[in-house]
């Protein structure tokens, strides 16, 4: 009579782990692809020179990536030492939405001050993030990975979508929710993240449970970490199909981030109307809930990798289709195509690497996904800037992020699927 109740207590961890891709993905929707670029270029830089304010929100982006690209290995050499990579995750969580709830107190002009909060809240969240990945083995076996790492990531674009849409409407309309302007609206949005983020998180502190044997005091944990963070890379070398993924995702990830960075700004380059922008940014989040759900059935039935494959395909037929686009409606369309590969990549992404993944090694080896994913966020805007300045064309800078799809889907194609499904096997032996 225990399996009953083990299977409920099963499927309830997995809920919960998922349900912090509900709570998060707001600030990623909101705070990071919404409204902090908008506000920060048009109220903190109010008055300022466009170049100098996008140099600015550049620098703070990168400052966050490197902080967490450098800390992400150690970090999760220290959680699987230490047991900690539910405490960890919940920390970090904390400092996340306490900077994003202090980003509604910065008035004009503390550019600078704003900058800090967001990198501090950027940190919290890519952070949090480490620890979150590698709680997924936690909570699902092997048969599950792709069905529960999918189930994440549409919540992740249902909540985000659901504040954001909320977000928006307090925009529109300020004085329905007591606001007197737009940019009192859009400095109250920066709290309901942090509300929202820190309400569904509960469901993972109170239910997802860690695997783990007898914890090592933190000071111990910490040393240890750092003194076996060497030999974390060079085991993760021994393992020629990680490095070969790896490799794969920086270069086709690089893509998808510069994507979902300077949608936005590429819409208002070729001359579209920021309301048109915004609503096309919340269509993508409904869009990409059952697409990733599809995508995590169709893992199952043609292999993880193949089906990244497939999303990478649709990633070029949207970065052809996006040189020649020159009205909304067009931009609406491109924005559903990305949708509905966007979640896939990402949840099938993760969880061919976790297959891939030595037993024990959990956190430490998701440091290094998540550091390359963090790392993945100067190529493609570089690329961009480079052929931009080179070529004088926004579209010729956009078409140039088709190479990092498709040099990462070549050396994607390196791991034979048959090894992916052999390592499978291994794992659920």
């Amino acid at each position: 009579m225990s399996e009953p109740a083990e299977a409920r207590s099963s499927i309830r961890a997995v809920r919960a782990w998922a349900f912090y891709d509900f709570a998060n993905s707001a600030f990623a929707t909101t705070v990071m692809a919404g409204f902090f670029p908008t506000f920060f270029k048009q109220y903190w830089n109010a008055g300022v020179d466009a170049t100098v304010s996008t140099g600015r929100l550049g620098v703070a982006n990168a400052i966050a990536g490197l902080v967490v690209a450098i800390l992400a290995p150690v970090l999760g050499a220290i959680a699987d030492r230490g047991g900690a990579r539910k405490k960890l995750l919940l920390v970090f969580t904390v400092i996340g939405a306490a900077a994003t709830a202090a980003l509604y107190l910065i008035g004009q002009p503390h550019w600078s001050v704003a900058a800090a909060m967001f990198v501090t809240a950027s940190v919290g969240f890519m952070a949090a993030n480490v620890f979150y990945d590698a709680l997924m083995l936690d909570v699902a076996n092997d048969r599950e990975l792709d069905r529960v790492s999918a189930l994440g990531f549409a919540l992740g674009y249902l909540g985000g979508g659901l504040l954001f849409a909320l977000n928006l409407l307090m925009v529109v309309r300020p004085h329905w929710f007591n606001l007197a302007t737009a940019a009192d609206a859009v400095r109250a949005s920066f709290l309901t993240v942090a509300l929202w983020w820190l309400l569904f998180s509960i469901p993972l502190a109170v239910w997802v449970r860690e695997h783990k044997g007898a914890p090592l005091p933190i000071k111990t944990a910490v040393r240890q970490g750092f003194a076996e963070l060497g030999a974390t890379v060079r085991t993760v070398i021994r393992y020629r199909e990680a490095v070969v993924f790896l490799l794969a995702y920086w270069f086709y990830i690089d893509g998808v981030n510069t994507i979902i960075k300077m949608a936005v700004d590429f819409g208002l380059a070729i001359g579209l109307e920021a309301s048109d922008l915004l609503g096309a940014l919340l269509l993508t989040q409904f869009v990409a809930f059952p697409a990733a759900m599809f995508f995590g059935w169709l893992g199952g039935r043609i292999g993880s990798r193949n089906g990244v494959l497939v999303a990478l395909a649709g990633y070029v037929v949207a970065n052809v289709s996006a040189y020649f686009i020159d009205t909304s409606l067009g931009f609406v369309i491109l924005a559903v195509l990305i949708g509905l590969v966007q979640g896939g990549v990402q949840s099938l992404s993760r969880s061919l690497f976790a297959r891939l993944v030595p037993q024990g090694k959990n956190a430490e080896f998701f440091g290094f996904y998540n550091m390359m994913g963090k790392f993945a966020t100067v190529l493609g805007p570089a690329l961009v800037a480079l052929v931009g300045w080179l070529t004088h064309s926004n579209r010729a800078a956009i078409l140039s992020l088709l190479l990092l799809f498709v040099m990462g889907a070549a050396i994607l194609l390196k791991i034979p699927n048959r090894v992916v499904q052999a390592t499978s096997a291994s794992v659920a032996r």
